[in-house]
């Protein structure tokens, strides 16, 4: 174990502290400059320190001698250093730019340079213990494995792992419920696995790294803007369309290939305006994308051609007077529903393109949600469920005391959640028209996602890069402690599990297995299983063994143990043998 420690401080000194003695030993010179990271080498008393003007000391902590000093060609501090352990002299160094530079300490010179590695600040570096593989992660959400495997002892990308380097700002689940669809504040459509995570990916966006290489600028700056809204349906064509950040026209992607689609749609190009809203119909074939001018207008996926648009003569020649916040198709390709932001919903032949009806909720919408009947949020924090058969509102929701956020349906349609700035997150039952449960989160939700089985639930929150996974308690209790909910009224306080590994676990966080599924299914039934096992009496003492083991000789020298019925048996005949033998003999 260890008895010194060495410690670096932003002043730029350095010291030597006693672990036993609780004592500082030494204090070095010191470089003038914020010390950002220190590690040791494999050599005795040898380490190496990164300071925030770029340059890295390999110093001497016996003698207090500097070995070699190298400095960095990209501005910025170091922020990681790492010795390879595997008998290359090499030394890796991370900087706050995001390049990875590899010294070799024999020739005391650069070796190679990493410049596409990150493009944020790293945090850490990492050699395998005698293995040439190196171990990177960046403040961007991501971790890299380094090999280097390649004649002139450059360092190749071997795998890595990579999520939403900022909030995402809208998730669904997708493929029943096994994968989830998220879209982020970095320019990134990704697709997360909820089994493996091997298999999640960012969907491509043609070349955007070998186009930013040739361009020389970084892959963001090339990326699609933001996406603000998707919808998706599962053909094998082209099935996903998102509409982005300010950007006049939407764009079609093919979820099968995981690429970007080669049609672009764009809306009403006399008068182009952001798309704000888009829909996909039941058969896959057709995309409804309303714009923030209220123009409404339908396009085929495969060809990309514009299929009419929807125009209410009385709204000067568009559908809405103000931005469509929301469009819907049924699960007949018959009606087409649409919101406006001034509170008018429209209900619209879907192939005819004529409108069929309307009415004014007398409030502005914020978002609404299509199965079977329709869903609205208003602007006043009230949840409004309107039949669109009919034409009425049925139910009406309130509790929430601040501006929703997101909302999503169960697929039975008997479920109703929502989510506010308030930091709450309810769910209602539709039928009984009554909350049955509401917790509230330190964080507030900014969107969410009901699995198809509605056994899991996929949240996002403010200033949270990654997607929290819930679990339906209901799917797993007993009906009396499903009816403990029913009423609805408390309110349960949850904090978000943190993704650091030093902080206590929460005692009834359920985290992901990577044990096979037939070692943890049983689990549910732990119970009945116990109770079904239990023995009938109690054990029976084993029979005493004898000390010395019958054994029969062998030509091949082996020892051959009898078995105990076998040689019992063997002493009964030798028994009789003796008294026939006895009984033969004359008597005296």
């Amino acid at each position: 174990m260890p008895r010194q420690v060495i410690l670096g401080s932003e002043e730029g000194s350095l010291q030597l502290w006693s672990i036993s003695t609780k004592k500082m030993l030494y204090e070095f010179q010191g470089w003038k400059s914020s010390i950002c990271c220190c590690v040791s080498s494999p050599a005795l008393d040898v380490i190496a320190v990164g300071c925030a003007d770029g340059t890295i000391h390999v110093h001497n902590i016996r003698y207090d001698e500097e070995i070699v000093r190298f400095s960095h060609s990209t501005r910025g501090a170091v922020t990681s250093l790492s010795f390879s352990t595997d008998g290359q002299p090499l030394l890796a160094s991370g900087g706050s730019s995001g390049v990875i530079s590899i010294w070799n300490l024999e020739k005391r010179r650069l070796q190679s340079v990493i410049r596409e590695a990150y493009d944020n600040s790293i945090i850490s570096l990492h050699f395998f213990a005698n293995e040439h593989v190196l171990m990177s992660s960046s403040a961007d959400n991501s971790i890299k494995m380094w090999i280097f495997d390649t004649s002139d002892g450059d360092p190749r990308l071997l795998r890595f792992r990579s999520g939403h380097c900022a909030p995402p700002l809208c998730i669904s689940f997708y493929a029943n419920g096994r994968h989830i669809l998220s879209a982020g504040q970095d320019c990134a459509f990704r697709l997360f696995s909820v089994i493996q995570d091997q298999q999640s990916r960012e969907l491509s966006q043609r070349h955007v790294t070998k186009r930013a290489k040739k361009l020389r600028v970084k892959e963001k700056e090339i990326k699609l803007k933001p996406v603000i809204a998707f919808d998706f349906e599962e053909r094998d064509w082209c099935n996903v369309v998102t509409c982005h950040m300010d950007t006049t026209q939407a764009y079609v992607w093919r979820l099968q290939n995981f690429v970007l689609g080669e049609h672009i749609l764009k809306p009403c190009p006399e008068n182009q305006t952001p798309v704000k809203a888009c829909a996909i119909s039941a058969c896959g074939n057709f995309a409804v994308l309303g714009t923030a001018g209220g123009w409404i207008e339908r396009f085929n996926l495969q060809s990309g051609i514009s299929r009419g648009s929807y125009v209410d003569l009385s709204e000067r020649s568009c559908a809405h007077v103000g931005e469509v916040v929301g469009v819907a198709c049924d699960s007949t390709n018959t009606l087409m529903i649409s919101a406006g932001y001034h509170g008018d919903i429209k209900v619209w032949d879907f192939k005819g393109r004529g409108l069929k009806s309307r009415w004014e909720i007398g409030c502005a919408v914020v978002k609404i949600v299509y199965h079977r009947s329709n869903a609205t949020a208003t602007d006043d924090f009230v949840i409004r469920l309107f039949d669109v058969v009919a034409l009425r509102m049925v139910r009406k929701f309130e509790g929430h005391i601040d501006r929703v956020t997101d909302s999503c349906f169960s697929k039975d349609g008997k479920w109703l959640l929502t989510s506010s700035i308030d930091g709450t997150l309810r769910i209602w039952d539709v039928i009984l028209a009554r909350q049955i449960d509401a917790i509230h989160v330190d964080v507030s939700v900014t969107a969410l996602s009901l699995s198809p089985n509605m056994d899991v639930l996929a949240t996002t929150h403010v200033d949270q890069n990654g997607v929290y996974l819930w679990v339906n308690q209901t799917m797993f209790s007993r009906s009396s402690y499903i009816d403990s909910y029913a009423s609805g009224k408390e309110v349960v306080n949850v904090k978000l599990p943190s993704v650091s590994s030093t902080e206590e676990k929460i005692p009834d966080l359920v985290t992901l297995s990577l044990l096979p599924k037939s070692q943890w299914q049983s689990l549910i039934n732990l119970d009945i299983i116990k109770v079904r096992n239990k023995p009938i009496e109690p054990p029976k003492k084993a029979e005493k063994a004898p000390f010395f083991l019958p054994s029969v000789p062998t030509l091949s020298g082996q020892i051959v143990f009898e078995p105990s019925d076998i040689s019992s048996e063997k002493k009964i005949a030798e028994g009789d043998k003796l008294e026939n033998r006895r009984s033969d003999l004359p008597h005296s």
